[in-house]
């Protein structure tokens, strides 16, 4: 079995070349709103539902 080395800039590269401008528009609104919550909502639950919907989400946070 072969191991594929994808990287942060491959999987950018490969939504750029499938995603139509308003889906990619949507996505970085989505992306900064959240960014927006977790670094100025002092509630730790929004911090844990942040961190658990990346771990869902299969992003490797620790």
């Amino acid at each position: 079995m072969s191991v594929a080395n994808d990287t942060v800039s491959d999987r950018i590269d490969t939504a750029v070349g499938t995603l139509s401008p308003t889906q990619l528009a949507l996505g970085l609104a989505a992306i900064t709103l959240g960014l927006f919550l977790l670094a100025f909502s002092g509630d730790p639950l929004v911090h844990d539902a942040m961190h658990n919907g990346r771990h869902v989400a299969g992003v490797v946070c620790h």
